[in-house]
């Protein structure tokens, strides 16, 4: 499957609409995020998380919605909230298994987001799907996109071919406003690979160093945007921008401040995502079998002197990446125990011997080989023995 992803071309009344829906959704999920933490403290009532966020939902839809001073809520879709309590219910969902912690509050400052789907299609039978293509939007190459419960939107970027899709995401990020949404493509995953294996090891000095000698680098510009963005908060250190505990609204300078901010975030966000997209593709493309070493993210963030440098690298994106796309290259990733001592063991003549992070250069005192401290652990990564890998 492959999703596309188009910046929309609004003007100022549908820039308000955008922002209205999504303030919508964030409302209808804090109401169910409020209400399902006041529910486990009911007595005598035993439910999975999933059927107290459906109760809820039926006391949203049935009380609240049908208020006098909720009627502004019938102008907005009805695939809105009910994206909300999904997303609440996945959220939840992670926090029991453990892969993420207890669910957050929606906020206007982590960004807009809403998520329209068209619901009706010819059926021909109860519990039967429906017809091919009555349940989806058609879209016709051009630059123009139709969204289900809304109107016609221009986009900014064409799209070359004719396409459907039942789901589209709309999003912003600074003062731009983008739509997403999945095409059902499969891709038939390369037969071969140049490469049957490959070490990868994620450093600081460089993003990643391969077995090959392919080195990566984080482009210069991520430098130059950070630095821009630090002289631009350190200039505006003392200005008072408005604040809800002192009542002080915004002035129009101040909006102004906080939008070029939030467009020095997004591009730097964009920089480093296009960096790592960039890197995983051309691993999958090259190696069969990728081995990457398990890093403890959140133990060298303790660091304060690299985790600026870690940060802008990305480590856990980049596995993540690597991950998803297996599918796509007919790849496996395998992480390498993180106890391995790959940094400290010789390529050559297999040799363990200390060595300090700031040693950028091996060398061994048995063989005397001198190399990359970067390229010597991902070979060593890429030898690794069986029992210290496993799949990601």
């Amino acid at each position: 499957m492959y999703a596309l992803k188009r910046e929309l071309k609004l003007n100022n009344r549908e820039v308000s609409q955008m922002r209205g829906l999504a303030g919508f959704k964030r409302l209808v999920y804090n109401f169910g995020w409020y209400m399902v933490q006041a529910s486990w403290e009911f007595d005598g009532i035993k439910a999975s998380d999933s059927r107290r966020i459906d109760a809820i939902k039926q006391v949203f839809t049935q009380v609240v919605m049908k208020a006098p001073e909720n009627a502004w809520m019938k102008q907005y879709p009805s695939t809105v909230y009910q994206g909300a309590f999904i997303d609440l219910k996945e959220a939840f969902s992670r926090w029991r298994q453990g892969l993420a912690d207890f669910p957050k509050k929606k906020t206007r400052k982590k960004g807009d987001s809403f998520r329209v789907y068209k619901t009706s299609g010819v059926y021909p039978e109860k519990g039967k799907p429906a017809l091919p293509f009555t349940n989806r939007v058609v879209i016709n190459p051009g630059k123009r996109i139709k969204l289900p419960g809304l109107k016609e939107f221009r986009l900014k970027e064409r799209i070359d071919f004719t396409c459907s899709s039942q789901t589209f995401t709309v999003s912003r990020m600074a003062d731009k406003w983008f739509v997403s949404f999945v095409l059902d493509v499969d891709k038939i995953p390369p037969l071969m690979h140049p490469m049957a294996t490959i070490g990868v090891d994620l450093g600081v000095k460089t993003l990643a160093t391969c077995s090959d000698g392919t080195v990566y680098h984080l482009p210069t510009a991520t430098k130059r945007a950070k630095t821009k963005l630090s002289k631009l908060q350190w200039r505006h250190r003392h200005q008072v921008k408005g604040s809800k505990k002192l009542k002080l609204r915004a002035s129009a300078n101040a909006r102004k401040f906080y939008m070029r901010l939030a467009r020095l975030h997004a591009r730097i966000a964009n920089i480093r995502r296009d960096t790592t997209q960039k890197m995983t593709t051309d691993l999958s493309r090259k190696a069969k079998i990728i081995r990457l070493e398990d890093l403890n993210v959140a133990g060298m963030l303790a660091n304060h002197k690299l985790a600026s440098a870690i940060s802008d690298h990305c480590f856990y994106e980049i596995r993540r990446q690597l991950t998803y796309k297996q599918s796509h290259y007919g790849t496996r990733v395998e992480l390498v125990d993180r106890w391995y001592p790959s940094s400290k063991t010789c390529s050559q003549c297999n040799q363990v011997q200390p060595m300090k992070l700031s040693d950028r250069v091996f060398r061994c005192s048995h063989c005397g080989q001198v190399q990359c401290r970067d390229l010597n652990a991902a070979l060593n990564l890429e030898r690794a023995p069986s029992d210290q890998v496993r799949l990601a």
